[in-house]
């Protein structure tokens, strides 16, 4: 793992290549899912990848998943090189590049729809409320401010944008496209998943701001979590030591690399869209120890980087 990995080449048949995972189909009931160290940034992929960025994400995500699974069951199976490589001989020749990026997981049928939850108000929510006080469309108190804690924690589900950006959407719109008791079995889930998450990360440092989750149902029918849980990837994380609400936060995932790219396009060097601008090795190295402090803080170990 001490190379960067920016796109893997498996002998096994391709599902999709997304922003930063390969998903390979395994056999009938499997697909195997191989994190690189891609990265993204404005929705653009930038050309540097970020060193050991996958292990955090399969790593942390295989973490939760042991840990919450009392809480929601998942589509994990492993993510032990050793473990992938005897259900899948022909990929020996490629233990190295698997070791920590690669999970084993379950096939599932999609929920067309991201549960994102809120437990404190940034990001695109803050930008809605600021211009009508509401999210997705629905109210919100008045005098929040940036930052600030919300109780109850939100559910906000978003729809699953192929390009460009992700769209808030209302409970009622999840409702009607899945029927009532699906919608509010992956809201009590959401719900229960992110409570759980963040009471066990902020005695070891880290408010989790928001969230998103993804689920799917088995060939039993079974509903589960899938993709990553918790990662940086998939939440905003911030150091508790360092909340102030009443604005931005610093967070533990790729902030270096937006700050340097924000102040590009505010200064006229970058107008936003591909080719990306070149990154300073500086840049790339602070945001990989970001992702790697996550991981320690969480798990209480260090991300074995051999």
């Amino acid at each position: 793992m001490t190379i960067p990995l920016v796109a893997s080449q498996l002998p096994l048949p391709l599902v999709r290549r997304g922003k930063v995972r390969e998903v390979y189909e395994v056999d009938r009931d499997a697909l195997l899912l191989v994190a690189s160290d891609r990265v993204s940034a404005f929705d653009v992929v930038l050309r540097e990848p970020v060193a050991h960025k996958g292990a955090v994400l399969t790593q942390l995500s295989a973490f939760w998943f042991a840990r919450l699974g009392s809480v929601m069951p998942s589509h994990f199976i492993s993510a032990d090189a050793d473990a992938i490589v005897e259900r899948v001989p022909a990929l020996e020749p490629f233990r190295a590049a698997l070791t920590g990026r690669a999970m084993l997981v379950r096939r599932t049928t999609p929920v067309p729809f991201e549960c994102i939850v809120r437990g404190y108000i940034t990001g695109s929510a803050w930008a809605e409320y600021q211009q009508s006080g509401t999210l997705a469309g629905e109210s919100l108190p008045a005098g929040l401010v940036e930052s600030a804690r919300l109780d109850p924690p939100i559910f906000s589900p978003a729809t699953k944008a192929e390009r460009g950006h992700d769209e808030n959407v209302t409970f009622t719109h999840v409702v009607k496209a899945v029927g009532r008791a699906l919608a509010e079995q992956l809201k009590q889930a959401s719900l229960a998943l992110y409570e759980a998450g963040r009471a066990y990360a902020r005695p070891r440092g880290i408010i989790i701001a928001d969230t998103k989750f993804e689920f799917g149902s088995g060939a039993d029918g079974r509903l589960l979590v899938i993709d990553e849980i918790l990662t940086p990837d998939s939440s905003r994380f911030w150091p508790a030591d360092r909340y102030e609400p009443g604005g931005a936060q610093p967070s533990f995932d790729k902030q270096p690399l937006r700050d340097y790219l924000a102040g590009l396009k505010r200064q006229g060097k970058w107008d936003g869209n591909a080719p990306p601008p070149p990154l300073p090795a500086e840049v790339v190295q602070a945001t990989s120890e970001r992702y790697r402090e996550a991981y320690r803080l969480i798990t209480g170990k260090t991300l074995e980087i051999a």
